[in-house]
């Protein structure tokens, strides 16, 4: 009798557009990571020859010593398309920690709980799920300061809502289960039931809806900074980057498409594999599966 996981495993390498989105997040995480060690120009510096022309319009991809072309003021964009993929992915990933651990908090104690607890916090959860959140997302983000630390707010703030009535919904059906009332019988305490028996249950879901929340943060940096309310410029990010050659469409159309290309591949990347992560981890497959297997 083969795992949990490895049941998950052997039905995710079967996936090819789950292992090519696996591929993409790889690569992107690669290229975060190592960008202050990848030989690539500073992001922020502007280079003399960076410009040409009577008028200085930017270089074309592919026309000189910069591979990815420059952007209005002569710094590489390739350099800058890397640094503004860590940037955005440093957002995405901050912002999806915080608010996954906070929906687990909350929804995980209501569920638990239950009785009056649960029906105040539910109640508190459709309140903010009653909200305009885009609208109040942009709000917010306008009267805080623009910076890294505001967008992870703005997007943690309304982004825990819906994973908790997720994980509250599975935490009502683990706390009726067999093995629960089993370690009640025994004599286990409800706080070590609750953090040895319930929450670890809840990783397959919480694996799959982190995975498939990055896109979700990367769209709400991307589009905060597109409207100037996002990561200070010069600092880079694949919004400021749209924003700043919004203006040059059409003299250096790549100023555009290129940071929008990486939201795509991005945002597919990530789509790809939660969709993958959450086939493999569906534990009616796998039943399935060990019947079958056993026959």
């Amino acid at each position: 009798m083969r795992s949990h996981w490895e049941f998950a495993w052997s039905r995710l390498r079967r996936d090819r557009f789950a292992l090519a989105g696996g591929m993409g997040v790889m690569v992107l995480f690669i290229l975060a990571a190592t960008a202050p060690y990848l030989p690539l120009n500073n992001p922020l510096t502007q280079h003399p020859d960076g410009l040409q022309g009577q008028f200085a319009v930017p270089i074309p991809p592919g026309e000189s010593r910069f591979v990815l072309g420059t952007d209005p003021l002569g710094r590489d964009f390739l350099s800058r398309l890397v640094w503004g993929g860590r940037i955005s992915l440093t957002v995405a990933l901050l912002a999806n920690v915080t608010s996954i651990s906070l929906a687990i908090l909350v929804g995980a104690i209501a569920g638990y709980v239950g009785g009056w607890l649960d029906t105040v916090i539910m109640r508190f959860v459709d309140l903010f799920l009653s909200f305009p959140a885009l609208l109040l997302q942009i709000a917010l983000a306008t009267v805080l300061p623009p910076s890294l630390l505001t967008v992870v707010l703005v997007i943690t703030l309304f982004g825990w809502v819906f994973p908790a009535r997720i994980f509250r919904g599975q935490v009502l059906s683990l706390r009726e289960r067999d093995f629960v009332e089993a370690a009640r019988a025994v004599g286990a305490s409800e706080l070590r039931i609750f953090f040895t028996h319930v929450v670890p249950q809840l990783w397959p879901t919480v694996i799959v809806f982190a995975t498939l929340r990055v896109p979700a943060a990367i769209l709400t940096e991307a589009g905060l900074s597109f409207v100037g309310l996002g990561v200070r410029p010069p600092a880079p990010s694949w919004g400021n980057l749209i924003l700043e050659g919004f203006r040059y469409f059409r003299s250096a159309p790549w100023l555009i498409i290129l940071p929008g290309l990486a939201i795509i591949l991005a945002v597919m990347s990530f789509n790809l594999l939660g969709d993958g992560l959450r086939d493999a981890l569906d534990p009616r497959e796998q039943s399935v599966n060990q019947v079958q297997g056993q026959r």
